[in-house]
């Protein structure tokens, strides 16, 4: 609870002889803490268990654990070792190096890609010439968006968010209306994605330590299991019936001047209209401010590409409309929103123009990620429970 309280101060000064009265505001913050519970030993092995209340790392809001899931992470910060090797390779030149190595970078993007000329004609950067489609000759842990990103497997967590805190992190998965010519969604608030390393375990001896309307009906408290809390019936149903809206598969991340950016794509379904098929995605994006300047974003650039070959660019003033300003109190900011395409794949990257407390502006990339859609049952329907 933080409590606000306006003070005004006069200060006397002296100038040229003559003294006056300032009279400057001041805001106070005053923060009562409330006692939550016990931290426990985050866990190096090993995966939290169903029912495991948490503190988020990076948000700080109260949550417990629903149930895992195993994702696919393409980090664009850790190098591929053949690029390593190659880059050694470079002869040293400390005006083009950096050149050079970015030229060899979208390069490798070329491979298994529509023909240089072919862009040419488009009107498309060279950059921007990826086709996600054509399969990489690699393993299938290569993110086939472009340039080859290994993937590493890492475990993420379904959570609900506590209530109380959900106004600080106002996060909530969204699904298809059940009408299939419908095109309105419906959210479940305070459902959020957690990674591995953002829990931070703790116990409680409260029986109703956590406020969601869904924390009744998907879970049952049990004096004698550690964690005390246990997944009933409800949420295994809901899990199984709802597991192909609710899926993470690839997660992407790529910084730029100490922001970072993560993408997660999840595919809603599709709805047909008039013979036409229109397929939704949801995609959750956070930004972290990584230094220790402050940094606002002011505008998106979007790109997005459809199967059927039609190449959309969007732009605008901040996003879900706001200019969030990532400080060294407030390093981090969360948000999703919503892509269509009359395609059942294609996929989508971009820049946020950030702007420093210096002044200093440039162009923060998104990494480019894919969408891609999954076979449904003409009969199954997105639902709560």
């Amino acid at each position: 609870m933080e409590l606000m309280i306006g003070l005004t101060k006069c200060v006397k000064k002296n100038l040229l002889g003559v003294t006056i009265r300032i009279f400057t505001d001041q805001t106070m913050h005053y923060t009562r803490l409330a006692e939550v519970g016990r931290l426990e030993t985050p866990k190096i092995q090993g995966k939290y268990d169903t029912g495991q209340l948490f503190l988020h790392r990076v948000f700080g809001y109260r949550g417990v654990v629903l149930f895992p899931w195993l994702a696919r992470v393409y980090d664009r910060d850790i190098p591929n070792k053949r690029d390593s090797e190659y880059v050694k390779s470079i002869p040293y030149n400390r005006f083009h190096v950096r050149q050079i190595i970015f030229v060899y970078l979208r390069l490798k993007e070329f491979q298994n890609c529509m023909s240089l000329r072919m862009c040419m004609r488009m009107g498309m950067h060279v950059h921007t010439c990826v086709n996600p489609y054509t399969k990489c000759p690699d393993d299938a842990n290569y993110n086939h968006v472009g340039k080859e990103v290994k993937g590493r497997t890492h475990t993420f967590y379904q959570v609900l968010i506590d209530s109380r805190d959900c106004p600080y992190i106002v996060e909530a998965v969204t699904f298809l209306g059940n009408q299939d010519s419908s095109r309105s969604l419906y959210a479940i608030p305070g459902l959020d994605y957690v990674a591995h390393e953002d829990i931070f375990p703790y116990t409680t001896t409260e029986k109703q330590p956590l406020q969601h309307e869904l924390f009744d009906k998907f879970l049952m408290y049990y004096p004698d299991k550690d964690p005390p809390f246990g997944a009933q019936e409800t949420l295994r149903a809901w899990q199984k019936k709802n597991h192909p809206w609710l899926e993470l598969s690839d997660v992407h991340k790529e910084t730029t001047e100490n922001v970072r950016v993560t993408v997660i794509p999840f595919y809603m379904g599709c709805r047909e209209s008039q013979a036409t098929s229109v397929f939704w995605w949801r995609y959750c994006i956070r930004l972290e401010n990584l230094g220790d300047l402050t940094v606002q974003l002011r505008e998106r650039h979007w790109r997005i590409f459809s199967l059927s070959g039609t190449l959309e660019t969007v732009r605008g003033r901040g996003v879900v409309g706001q200019e969030p300003v990532l400080s060294s109190s407030l390093p981090a900011f969360q948000y999703s929103s919503h892509v269509s395409l009359q395609a059942p794949s294609g996929h989508m990257w971009g820049t946020f123009r950030m702007e420093r407390e210096d002044g200093y502006t440039f162009d923060c990339r998104i990494p480019p990620f894919s969408l891609e859609s999954k076979s449904e049952d003409p009969g199954a329907t997105a639902g709560v429970i």
